[in-house]
């Protein structure tokens, strides 16, 4: 029998129900969770003797194969070619996607041990994997997939300043605004996402960070990139250099953004290009406070208090450098201690 290391007898039984039809069982498969993201998918390694390990991303319901938003993105992807994980089977009425094991060392596990010269390296080949979504999402677009048909428009921008809003500053700080302060802030928040959403669009990964670059054998994987969409083209470098999740020296980040501008062919637009960063970063900074917030108070999941401190840092200096963010850093400092 198979040795399932898993807790739900509902997910259990789904887990063993795969194993047995993808013949798998009869092998005697030890399988073990992995920690998962943000979402509501659970994930599991499979070790079967004297074979490769796979991964079983488990979802909470069942999915129809052909629409689901990874394979979508990751056949978009393919054709970079982009390297992903490699999709190996599927059981649409179980809710489960096989996939190919990338291991466990995320670019954020491996920063904390390998020597700072490796670090530059990663990160420019992790910067060189962003310039080719772009360039080859040029390329493909087309309505056959999701990212084309989906953008950072003032809706989604403005959702996330609201969600920001809520669960940050009022559910997990504790705020309660008044109907004018409310105003107040959205004013100015609007005015971050209206000039955001009018900039030309690109492919955009959406969540390009430490944790979603997987290292094998001295190459980056790309994962977690089911929500894909338009958007600025400075959007996955914040992403990737004002990281909640690790901290990078800003001599390093100002050599790869300019590492960046040379290989789309824009060497020379460092100054503008750092207002668009910095612009981008602001709103991107303050949409992952609200996750974490979301994460800690409505979902009950402390992890992500830790990241916090970092986040709020990368928002304090951009509201620091540019006076245009004078009444947003007041308002914000109201109740953000250390925004003020």
């Amino acid at each position: 029998m198979p040795n399932l290391r898993i807790e739900d007898p509902a997910m259990r039984e789904r887990v063993q129900t795969f194993l047995d039809r993808s013949g798998l069982g009869p092998r005697k498969p030890r399988v073990v969770p992995l920690t998962g993201d943000a979402s509501d998918r659970k994930y599991f390694r499979v070790l079967v003797p004297n074979a490769t390990s796979i991964v079983l991303a488990v979802h909470p319901a069942p999915f129809d194969f052909a629409t689901l938003p990874f394979v979508n993105v990751a056949e978009l992807l393919t054709q970079m070619p982009i390297p992903v994980p490699a999709i190996l089977g599927h059981e649409d009425a179980l809710g489960i996607l096989a996939l190919e094991d990338l291991g466990d060392v995320t670019l954020q596990a491996h920063l904390g041990t390998a020597p700072h010269a490796d670090h530059h390296a990663l990160y420019r080949q992790a910067v060189g994997l962003i310039a080719v979504i772009q360039r080859h999402g040029a390329t493909l677009v087309s309505d056959k997939y999701q990212p084309y048909r989906v953008a950072f428009d003032v809706e989604k921008l403005t959702w996330e300043m609201d969600f920001f809003i809520k669960h940050f500053v009022e559910a997990y700080r504790g705020a309660a605004f008044t109907d004018s302060a409310r105003v107040a802030l959205r004013q100015e928040l609007g005015t971050i996402v209206e000039e955001l959403a009018a900039e030309p669009r690109v492919l955009c990964h959406r969540d390009y960070h430490s944790r979603n670059l997987m290292l094998r054998n001295g190459r980056l994987f790309v994962i977690d990139f089911q929500d894909a969409r338009m958007g600025p083209d400075t959007y996955d470098l914040v992403s990737l250099l004002r990281d909640s999740y690790v901290d990078i020296p800003e001599s390093v980040a100002d050599d790869l953004q300019a590492y960046f501008l040379a290989l789309k062919g824009q060497a020379g637009g460092e100054t503008e290009f750092r207002r668009r960063f910095d612009l981008m970063a602001l709103q991107r900074n303050l949409k992952a406070l609200g996750t974490f917030g979301y994460q800690t108070t409505a979902r009950g999941n402390p992890v992500y208090i830790q990241y916090m401190p970092r986040t709020l840092r990368y928002v304090r200096t951009n509201l620091d450098r540019y006076t245009r963010f004078a009444r947003l850093r007041e308002l914000l400092g109201h109740y953000v201690e250390e925004l003020r």
